[in-house]
């Protein structure tokens, strides 16, 4: 018996696929666990996939192949995020920066969506190159911890203030905003789909935020307020009228100067973004090391440099990773398994795209605004008692959400914190690389239009 039990302790029962691929066991997470968290972030940014081809499409983009693009390029840079850097991270074409292209280059800078396209396809280059260079990943962990746990917090923040704004909670009116209209169908249901998700999280229901999303949809559309779909199932839209358009900008375009200011504020906004996204979800992951510092930051940031380049030759804006993958790690999401889960949903949507566009806003926002309560539990790890930790910290925080961006709201933390520790006779402790950073900030905002 006594050798019989030696030889089965040394020869353990093989892990399953999945657990090799994705060191599932390591982590502490399982397969279904992942699987729940990966449906969970597809579902809460799922309508990325109706909202990008609405706003590419104002700038006469065929929405149907904008669809089809934001797919696909969703699923190649998610899938590298996956095996590549094995994290529960999930990634699409960005918010803003979407707005950017459409409002900014197009409409406002008169040019054509090609033009804009090629400055996409430019940037997406740069990403690769900055990224092999380890550029970016020096500007990662040049970012006191501090800010990190601020930017956990801030992007918590933003993503509720995002979910309270899309369903008319919170709206334009009064001073600057102002409540939105309680009696309206649309808003209760989201303020049902609140408390029960609320109630479901407490209780520590396993897919609490999956399964408020669904009861939510699905009352909405029983009682007649939340559109139903037509059909389950329809054939993938053509890419064909965006696929490689860049290659119809003339030189002269693409060697312009207002190519470059277009190429460096996707740069800078794609830049800053993605590193506030990945440092505030890694931090509430618990995934950063001793250091303070995100292992793997180099896969992680290829992932959205080559999904961005892939996605300009598909015929779509910037790839980013998504504030949103934070529902997916609040359901325990931990490995690459959670966003290859929600990439093969990305993958499946394009063909059953009325199905899962019929999601509505007000299922989507309970989580979003949970999220962010969840997040901002990063401030309990702030020193508030030291001013030159706490200021840049708070403007860190506030930041993002009154100036609807993550990336303003870094800027506003690096630069304070900056000059804080250096007036203070603390700037020994800053790095040479956060101090070029804050110049570099001044330098822009100084000779913005």
């Amino acid at each position: 018996m006594e050798l019989a039990s030696k030889k089965i302790e040394s020869n353990p029962q093989p892990k399953n696929v999945l657990d090799k691929i994705f060191k599932l066991s390591e982590n502490g997470t399982t397969v279904k666990r992942e699987i729940v968290a990966g449906i969970t972030t597809f579902m809460t940014m799922a309508y990325i996939l109706v909202v990008n081809p609405l706003i590419l499409g104002d700038a006469g983009m065929d929405k149907g192949a904008v669809f089809m693009a934001t797919a696909l390029a969703a699923v190649i840079a998610t899938f590298i995020m996956a095996f590549l850097a094995n994290y529960p991270f999930v990634l699409a074409p960005g918010m803003g920066l979407n707005a950017f292209f459409t409002y900014g280059v197009v409409l406002g800078m008169g040019y054509s969506w090609q033009f804009a396209l090629t400055a996409v396809l430019i940037e997406g280059i740069i990403f690769i190159l900055l990224t092999f260079l380890n550029i970016r990943e020096k500007i990662i962990n040049a970012i006191p911890q501090t800010l990190k746990n601020a930017v956990s917090a801030g992007i918590g923040l933003f993503i509720a203030f995002i979910g309270l704004v899309n369903v008319k909670l919170i709206e334009q009116g009064g001073a600057i905003i102002t409540l939105g209209n309680l009696k309206s169908p649309l808003v209760l249901l989201t303020l049902f789909g609140l408390i029960l998700t609320s109630v479901l999280l407490a209780k520590r229901v396993k897919g609490a935020f999956l399964i408020g999303m669904l009861i939510t949809s699905a009352i909405g559309m029983v009682i007649g307020i939340v559109a139903t779909p037509n059909k389950l199932i329809d054939a993938p839209p053509s890419l064909s009228p965006i696929f490689m358009a860049f290659k119809h900008v003339p030189k002269s375009q693409i060697f312009s100067m207002d190519m470059v200011v277009v190429v460096f504020t996707f740069l800078f906004v794609d830049l800053f973004d993605t590193i506030g996204c990945l440092v505030g979800l890694a931090s509430k992951a618990d995934m950063l090391d001793e250091e303070g510092k995100l292992p793997k930051a180099k896969q992680a940031l290829f992932a959205d440099a080559i999904g961005t380049t892939a996605g300009a030759m598909l015929g779509t804006s910037t790839v980013t990773t998504f504030v949103e993958s934070a529902s997916g790690i609040a359901e325990g999401g931990r490995t690459g398994l959670t966003a290859f889960t929600a990439g093969v949903l990305f993958l499946v949507s394009t063909l059953f795209a009325p199905l899962f566009t019929a999601i509505p806003a007000e299922a989507t926002a309970p989580v979003l605004i949970l999220v962010g309560v969840m997040m901002a539990s990063s401030l309990l790890k702030i020193d508030f008692n030291d001013f030159t930790e706490a200021i840049p910290a708070f403007l860190t925080v506030i930041m993002m959400p009154l100036a609807y961006s993550i990336a303003e709201g870094l800027v506003f933390g690096i630069v304070s914190y900056s000059a804080i520790k250096l007036l203070t006779g603390r700037g020994k402790n800053v790095q040479p690389t956060l101090y070029v950073l804050s110049i570099l900030f001044i330098v822009k905002y100084a000779f913005a239009g």
